[in-house]
């Protein structure tokens, strides 16, 4: 079944879960995040860390956690790393701050590496909506700040990504971010006039690029060293909501084996739609390369285009390229008649593994 994405109510009624809503109201979701943030309190962390693992899965936890590394490259000096599996590197110990973020509570990877974080006598501070990991954040007196649930995850950013960042200002490992968040949640009020449900195909730019991609495989290419988490969401995005496989890779790096990979049969390359993503910082080689790319890619696949990201702060700029993904994952499910919400795969694997199947519900 085709969906006219300027049919507004045939899309809605497609959405049972009201995730074009949900997106739209980002701004809403992110003055309270950090107002909630605020409220955070991690002031029984002793200091001396030296480094700071986060144990998150998943489009809400481990995409914010990217997002925050990307973000805060060039000012975070201890080293920040995603954990995703089911055990903790060899390294955690008192001097390192585990933040636990998992929004269901029972994602038993984040159990599983909560309990050995435990072991190892790390610093540890919570972000959840409840479960198993808030029975282990009370029961061991760890700091935890209790966000809402009953929403997908990966449309929870507001609620995941401003916690981390303020346990970080707070610890006094950043700096300051209250401006940036104000210009960001400013920022997602303008673009939802651009993006949301009610702007026609002619004038809204997410519906155009969903339409473009529609029947193709897509691609995403983000720049080292700040837009390669957004473009890694977008992938990621592209699987979740879109229901569609999808690739990403970041510039310059990919220009030194996968760019070869540009070379395969021409019947192949028209089988792909490739997004090269763009922003203000990045340097003169890189956009160079990226407009290289472009112009060679503009030759050989199905199609291509280059997103600039909008705002002035970093934040904001990423957040932009955020915001524009999220509604493009949605149009490219829509279009198709598909309802971007369930997850049944991921539901599949869970139920196979004896874990609690996603729960959603419209709010």
């Amino acid at each position: 079944m085709r969906v006219n994405l300027d049919d507004v109510a045939a899309v809605e009624a497609l959405d049972t879960i009201k995730a074009l809503r949900d997106t739209d109201e980002y701004d809403k979701q992110f003055s309270e995040g950090w107002e909630l943030s605020g409220r955070f309190d991690v002031s029984s962390i002793t200091g001396g860390i030296d480094r700071i693992v986060v144990l998150g899965t998943g489009g809400g936890s481990a995409a914010s956690v990217n997002l925050l590394k990307s973000y805060l490259f060039d000012e975070l000096r201890v080293p920040l790393q995603l954990n995703q599996g089911y055990t903790i590197p060899a390294y955690v110990d008192e001097k390192t701050l585990v933040i636990v973020v998992s929004h269901s509570g029972n994602t038993e990877e984040v159990v599983s590496g909560y309990e050995q974080s435990i072991a190892a006598g790390a610093q540890i501070a919570v972000i959840t909506a409840g479960g198993q990991v808030l029975d282990l954040a009370r029961r061991h007196h760890h700091p935890h700040l209790v966000v809402p649930g009953g929403m997908m995850p990966r449309i929870a950013l507001g609620y995941i990504f401003l916690p981390m960042l303020a346990i970080l200002t707070q610890l006094g490992l950043v700096a300051d971010k209250s401006a940036e968040v104000a210009e960001t949640i400013s920022l997602f009020s303008q673009l939802r006039q651009q993006y949301g449900l009610q702007s026609p195909l002619s004038l809204n730019p997410a519906k155009q690029l969903a339409q473009e991609m529609d029947g193709l495989t897509p691609v995403i290419y983000g720049t080292l060293p700040f837009f390669d988490a957004p473009a890694w969401r977008w992938k990621n995005q592209l699987g979740e909501n879109g229901k569609v496989m999808a690739f990403w890779n970041a510039i310059p790096s990919l220009h030194h084996d996968e760019a070869v990979g540009w070379d395969a049969p021409a019947a192949m390359l028209k089988g792909y739609h490739f997004t090269l993503i763009r922003d203000g910082e990045d340097s003169e080689k890189t956009t160079k390369r990226v407009e290289i790319s472009a112009e060679i890619l503009r030759e050989r696949a199905g199609g291509v285009q280059v997103v600039r990201s909008q705002g002035v702060t970093r934040l904001a700029r990423l957040f932009s390229i955020v915001y524009l993904a999220d509604y493009v994952t949605l149009y490219t499910a829509l279009i198709r008649g598909v309802d971007p919400t369930p997850v049944d795969v991921i539901n599949l694997f869970k139920s196979k593994m004896g874990q609690p199947l996603v729960q959603v519900q419209v709010r």
